[in-house]
């Protein structure tokens, strides 16, 4: 018995009226009032998401993306079909993005698979739509190509380059500090985002991006490209091109690229980069919509093994559109060489290693350096384990101070955000630089959303007596653009009853980044007598009913990747 030929273009995926052929008449009929001709009509589609919102300057360029990418579809004889989902921008999304991002991943895969499309363009990039994009692409398994919208070009003040937004969060510390006025800080505030696209350090949104082209799911170079330069936009159109010949020839598909090896490659590129910690929620969350899975025990170990090559804020000193014109992530993986398996697949059917002969050679730049000259002979990010943290925990080491990376301290203790917004810059408080600032309550439920929080701000008398760093220690997340001694994502978080909610002020805690320990120094005894005392936890107000009751009954820990239970790839 022959076998049904695949349904492609608009006989995919028909609405259901029990008559598949009046299906299909309805659908072209209604199609048509839009203008479009038989011809255009029995090409292969490829869908092209809109990401643009008033509310996401990130995305400001999406509009000219969108027509470029279109362009490059039609040059290449497909179809092309724009259709929005949801838009999240890091600074205006209440309580956090993070608690967004798992819709962001359901509502564009599941427009994937309602609409009939042969391929699909997804573009994206402030912090927590180039994963939920990735999210939903691996899962909904069709031909994908990501465009990242780009990071933004350096602003500049008194003589100083100025990039959002780690000097966005040293400018502010300076604020605080009283070393400058409100007229200063007005006038910084209007020129730390000079233009369109994303955080021009590497944040998260760089690290996503960087990840999504060692995946090889967007094009070489895309993750560095300024935003508002034209070779963005000509990007864009190459990536419509390629878009529409996977539309045309069904592959790869996204399960064939997100490999074992594409996932470690991704792990040791994001170790490279001094990149965001957020990116390792990320990835996890992507490779557990994959058979496959990130573990922590194998990334420490990355993290002893890659050294950090880009000479980038926070790590190091250069911006993104350095890191362009010194090669990008090409060059960047011709340095970590052996350290990568280079034989990887992208969407264009080539693999990392014709990439990497592809690479750009530019005489004297510096934002890349070799393996025998590293911004730090170590990776961003150690996993650090211990009474305090039995699933884990996470420290950018690359980002902090190193005399505090072996550290112990008398704990200060903040129940919540707002406990800390209320005290931290009080001048009754009884803290000093030894300390250990501590915040719970901040995790995937207790927030909830998991908030960048984990920044904890240096108390103000502190602050105003020189101190620049202290350790502090959270089951929040931190943004990649920030630095510091902070120790993030501890697993499992404090409101579902984890070793954090049992620590008082006054309590010794014990850091030891070099042997991958965090710990409260408390005996167990007293710990079990705490624990017992805990409150039983209940469902909180927030959490009632709509997404908040879905959030909160089913989203995972950090080391789960914050994703909902039921999404991962075997379901609940």
């Amino acid at each position: 018995m022959s076998k049904e030929p695949k349904k492609a273009g608009l006989k995919k995926g028909l609405t259901s009226y029990g008559d598949p052929g009046f299906s299909l008449f309805l659908r072209k009929a209604f199609i048509k009032a839009m203008g479009y001709s038989d011809d255009a009509l029995t090409r292969p589609i490829v869908g092209i998401t809109n990401t643009y919102s008033d509310y996401n300057p990130c995305h400001g360029n999406v509009p000219q993306l969108i027509e470029a990418a279109k362009r490059g579809v039609m040059l290449a004889g497909a179809m092309p079909m724009v259709f929005p989902t949801i838009s999240i921008a890091e600074s205006f999304s209440f309580p956090t993005s993070m608690y967004l991002r798992n819709l962001m991943a359901m509502d564009t895969e599941e427009m994937i698979r309602a609409q009939p499309m042969d391929s699909v363009i997804v573009i994206g990039g402030c912090d927590k739509t180039l994963p939920a994009q990735i999210m939903a692409a691996v899962s909904a398994d069709l031909p994908t190509v990501v465009i990242p919208v780009g990071p933004m070009v350096v602003g500049h003040h008194k003589g100083e380059v100025l990039g959002a937004c780690t000097d966005c969060r040293r400018m502010w510390g300076k604020y605080r500090a009283g070393e400058i006025d409100d007229a200063e800080i007005e006038a910084v505030n209007g020129r730390l985002a000079p233009s369109v696209g994303t955080c021009m350090v590497m944040g998260t949104a760089s690290t996503m991006a960087c990840i999504t082209e060692t995946l090889g799911l967007s094009l070489p170079m895309s993750a560095t490209i300024p935003a508002p330069h034209s070779e963005r936009v000509r990007c864009a159109e190459a990536s419509g091109k390629v878009a529409a010949e996977m539309a045309i020839t069904g592959g790869p598909r996204p399960s064939e690229l997100v490999t074992p090896a594409a996932l470690k490659n991704a792990q040791v590129v994001l170790q490279a980069i001094g990149g965001s910690t957020n990116g390792l929620i990320h990835l996890t969350a992507i490779a557990n919509r994959t058979p496959h899975k990130v573990d922590l025990a194998a990334f420490d170990q990355l993290s002893r093994d890659v050294p950090v090559l880009i000479d980038l804020k926070p790590s190091g000193a250069h911006y993104m559109e350095h890191f362009h014109h010194a090669g990008g992530v090409p060059k960047l993986m011709k340095q970590l060489g052996d350290l990568l398996d280079l034989n990887a697949k992208t969407i264009e059917g080539k693999t990392l290693r014709d990439v990497v002969a592809g690479a750009e050679e530019v005489p004297g730049q510096d934002a890349i350096r070799s393996r025998n000259d590293p911004i730090t002979p170590e990776g961003a990010m150690a996993v650090l384990h211990g009474n305090l943290a039995p699933r884990g925990a996470i420290i950018n080491h690359s980002a902090a101070t190193p005399k505090l990376l072996q550290h112990t301290g008398r704990a200060i203790v903040f129940e919540s955000v707002e406990d800390m917004t209320l005290r931290i810059d009080d001048p009754k408080l009884d803290v000093n630089a030894d300390d250990v600032l501590v915040l719970r309550n901040a995790g995937p439920k207790g927030a909830p959303g998991m908030p960048e929080a984990g920044y904890l701000p240096i108390p103000q008398k502190l602050l105003r007596s020189g101190v620049k760093d202290m350790v502090r220690i959270s089951d929040a997340r931190m943004s990649g653009t920030a630095f510091g001694t902070i120790v993030l994502h501890i697993t499992p978080e404090s409101a579902v009853g984890g070793p954090l909610a049992l620590v008082k002020t006054g309590d010794t805690i014990k850091l030891d980044v070099k042997n991958r320990k965090i710990d409260l120094m408390v005996d167990a005894a007293e710990l079990k007598k705490r624990q017992a005392a805990l409150a039983e936890r209940t469902t909180p107000e927030w959490a009632k009913r709509g997404y908040a009751h879905l959030f909160n009954e089913t989203i995972t820990q950090a080391d789960e990747g914050c994703d909902f239970d039921f999404m991962r790839r075997d379901g609940k």
